[in-house]
């Protein structure tokens, strides 16, 4: 486990401006980037589970340079989702999305616990879980304590003994029991949460990327 620690620890040194300059980006976003920009953020997380994510933005591009985010109907859309699984049903997510995407736009600028802004997304964007609204929220610089769980920091957070075994599903009671031990270890290897995110990607992927 030390070897493990020592190993983040010095990934965390080499790539810590990298991440500083990407949360930055981030924050711009959320605060004077366009419509389009956040809805481009919201559309890559319904795109996420279970596909890459490299795919999943080329796939956003791919829209935006066609005129489709905004436009395109659900088989237009879902012929642009090049990588990307289950592809019909997402397509439909982003339609459905886009339709309340207003009332999203109205939602994130409440002054509301992360926390509570993170349900309401759960329960009102077609696709999201707690992984996506979480993933949504740090890309719009609203949700840098939050955890995003997906297969690459489960496996390491094994690696790192934070968690006993990587559940097969994660319900609720479970995504936030495993957020609140990484923030413990956050916390114990002086690392910040949304930095330690980008850490054990870095490590799986060797590069820091959304």
């Amino acid at each position: 486990m030390k070897h493990y620690i020592g190993e983040i620890k010095k990934i965390y040194s080499t790539i810590k401006d990298k991440i500083q300059s990407r949360l930055n980006e981030f924050r711009e976003i959320g605060q004077i980037g366009s419509d389009e920009a956040i809805f481009a953020e919201l559309v890559f997380c319904i795109l996420t589970p279970q596909s890459r994510a490299k795919s999943c933005w080329e796939a956003v591009e791919n829209l935006i340079e066609k005129n489709l985010l905004f436009n395109g109907n659900k088989n237009q859309i879902a012929k642009k989702l090049n990588g990307v699984r289950f592809h019909n049903n997402k397509s439909r997510y982003i339609i459905e999305a886009r339709k309340k995407y207003i009332k999203v736009l109205k939602f994130l600028k409440k002054d509301i616990d992360i926390y509570l802004r993170r349900e309401w997304l759960v329960h009102n964007i077609k696709g999201f879980g707690y992984k996506e609204a979480s993933h949504f929220l740090r890309n719009i610089g609203l949700g840098e304590n939050l955890a995003i769980l997906d297969r690459h920091i489960l496996k390491n957070l094994k690696l790192l003994k934070v968690i006993d075994e990587i559940p097969k599903l994660l319900s609720k009671e479970k995504y936030l029991a495993i957020e609140e031990k990484m923030k413990e270890f956050s916390k114990d290897i002086k690392i910040p949460m949304s930095h330690l995110d980008f850490v054990l990607w870095y490590k799986e992927t060797g590069e820091v990327f959304k």
